[in-house]
């Protein structure tokens, strides 16, 4: 099953590339990678923007946000505490019963397979979460 475009897909993603531009820094440049590589992983993946000015990338749900604070990228996977990390990405919010993040700080690179697959698998647990949801309850 592919997935619709969100109505405002466009304009939330005229806001993304705004957003990367107006960075304009090491900041801006990860995003704009780490967005390619969201895209790569999962080709109808939707961009929103919500909560005042937060990238957001969906596919039957939120998969994850992408936030730039001063020392920062930070990617939070809204079921990263459900979800197999093999490879370690998760570094960040790894208290919660529910969210993981992963910081990016100036300089560093993720493993892009891992990463590739960690949106992979937060797209199949949305999935599965929504069928879950539209089968009858017995």
């Amino acid at each position: 099953m592919t997935a619709k475009p969100a109505p405002n897909s466009a304009a939330a993603s005229k806001n993304i590339t705004k957003r990367i531009q107006d960075l304009g820094d090491w900041r801006g440049e990860t995003l704009a990678w780490v967005r390619q590589l969201i895209h790569d992983a999962d080709p109808g993946i939707q961009e929103e923007w919500k909560w005042r000015g937060t990238p957001v990338w969906s596919h039957d749900g939120g998969v994850c946000t992408g936030e730039s604070y001063k020392q920062v990228v930070k990617l939070t996977f809204f079921r990263g505490a459900s979800l197999q990390d093999p490879q370690k990405l998760f570094n960040s919010s790894l208290e919660g019963s529910t969210r993981r993040a992963i910081d990016i700080r100036e300089g560093e690179k993720l493993i892009e397979a891992a990463f590739r697959e960690l949106i992979r698998a937060a797209v199949a647990a949305n999935s599965a979460a929504r069928a879950q949801r539209a089968s009858p309850k017995k």
